[in-house]
């Protein structure tokens, strides 16, 4: 491996010049890898489902909770001015991070799920009627399918899916055929959280808008893996939620270009969203504030921007560089276990592996790894339509972050062994 000098924010704020990845300094920074596990060393590949948090998002969580905590945006003592101060100053590190046009296309949410519902209530309520269509893929998590089906069921819209192949890629020609004059919406994830699949977004998205249709794309799984350009992608709307990018949980994002925005209806009504309150006419903010309804995520948002800080120190790059590095060499030992089937073998994939033991349900695989301190995650992974398509109830799953190591991904493999042992 090539040994590049990068920096990357240490515990206490420091710069540290470190060779590429410097696995030990970076771990140094995550305490709760420190943990044991029914006495062995944790070994955290869960990261799809939530990635952990560094020493300086939890520190910055603790100084605003002891120095700066109030509520925003209303008040003019000194306390909410900075907490005001900090929280919009949050808003500008997303846009950055995005590469947003302007800092008003981004809204806080809860998280993707609250990101792509208030979408769909207020883009897709307004402008789907009866007899229209809207696109998903056969990957999508159940968070961008059930609000669909919610429209389509209220509105008599029409769901189209997108098939994929057996390596779980999505049949390009058989998108391209889908559209028509009926088709309103298109609704894609950026990669799949069952399969890892990288999805070519920018080129769905341009077709998509050859035929006058608005896309979102549901980033969860990429925008803590792999830097995101919404202005080069040309998506509508984008999503991603905190927690998986080592933030904390209950705070999330939705970017919307603007003139699609000040379109829509407010997804939730209350404090700060609005301009003017009468008992006969209300008159609604302008954007984002249009739509963040109530006291938002203060703390939560803040410490995304710690987070966002964080991996721009070591770099979106360097980490998906590495992570690719880690996915290959568990593929690459996984695939060589005899008995093991790895589900989703798309050409292009972030790191994550499912897979099956022959004869062993993934929950078992689950339990038994947890006795040795190996987190992974079992189940439908919230992708119901993908386990039908390769004729599985679960898989088990591993996900990588750049704080993972080959070390661990070799004990997942021992872990592996273990379990063929027990049961065959």
């Amino acid at each position: 491996m090539k040994i590049e000098r990068m920096a990357v924010e240490g515990m206490n704020g420091e710069r540290k010049d470190i060779d590429r990845m410097n696995i030990e300094r970076i771990r140094a920074d995550f305490p709760i890898l420190n943990l044991q596990v029914s006495g062995k060393p944790l070994v955290y590949l869960d990261n799809a489902a939530s990635s952990q948090m560094p020493q300086p998002v939890i520190d910055r969580i603790v100084r605003y909770q002891r120095q700066e905590h109030a509520n925003i945006h209303r008040a003019v003592h000194h306390l909410s001015e900075l907490a005001t101060k900090e929280f919009e100053a949050a808003r500008i590190k997303v846009q950055h991070f995005l590469k947003a046009k302007e800092s008003r296309e981004i809204i806080f949410t809860r998280g993707t799920t609250e990101a792509i519902n208030l979408v769909m209530h207020g883009y897709g309520r307004a402008f789907i009627g009866k007899g229209d269509e809207i696109i998903l893929s056969a990957l999508e998590h159940h968070s961008n399918i059930v609000p669909w089906q919610m429209l389509a069921q209220e509105k008599g819209a029409v769901l189209r899916v997108i098939p994929m192949n057996d390596a779980g890629e999505l049949l390009i020609e058989e998108f391209e055929a889908l559209f028509n004059s009926k088709t309103k919406f298109l609704a894609l994830s950026h990669v799949s959280n069952a399969l890892g699949t990288v999805n070519p977004v920018k080129a769905m998205i341009a077709f998509a808008h050859h035929h006058g249709v608005p896309v979102l794309i549901d980033g969860a799984q990429a925008a803590p893996h792999q830097p995101v350009d919404v202005q080069d992608l040309d998506c509508d709307f984008y999503a991603f939620s905190g927690h998986k990018l080592c933030g904390p949980t209950g705070i999330g994002v939705l970017y919307g270009k603007a003139q699609l925005l000040e379109k829509m209806q407010p997804y939730q009504g209350g404090g700060d969203m609005i301009l003017s309150v009468t008992f006969e006419k209300t008159t609604y903010n302008v954007i984002p504030y249009k739509f963040e309804a109530g006291t938002p995520p203060i703390m939560a948002a803040i410490a995304l921007g710690a987070a966002i800080d964080y991996l721009n120190g070591i770099g979106l790059s360097k980490i998906e560089a590495y992570e690719k590095e880690l996915l290959d060499y568990a593929t690459e030992r996984v695939s060589a276990l005899a008995g093991v089937r790895i589900i989703g073998t798309a050409r292009k994939k972030a790191a994550v592996l499912s897979f099956e033991i022959k004869g062993v349900h993934p929950h078992d695989v689950g339990t038994i790894l947890n006795e040795d301190g190996i987190a992974i995650r079992t189940g439908h992974h919230c992708a119901q339509p993908v386990m039908q398509r390769f004729k599985v109830p679960a898989t088990a799953r591993a996900s990588f972050a750049f704080y993972n190591t080959k070390e661990e991904i070799d004990k997942l493999v021992d872990g592996i062994r273990k379990v063929q042992r027990m049961f065959i």
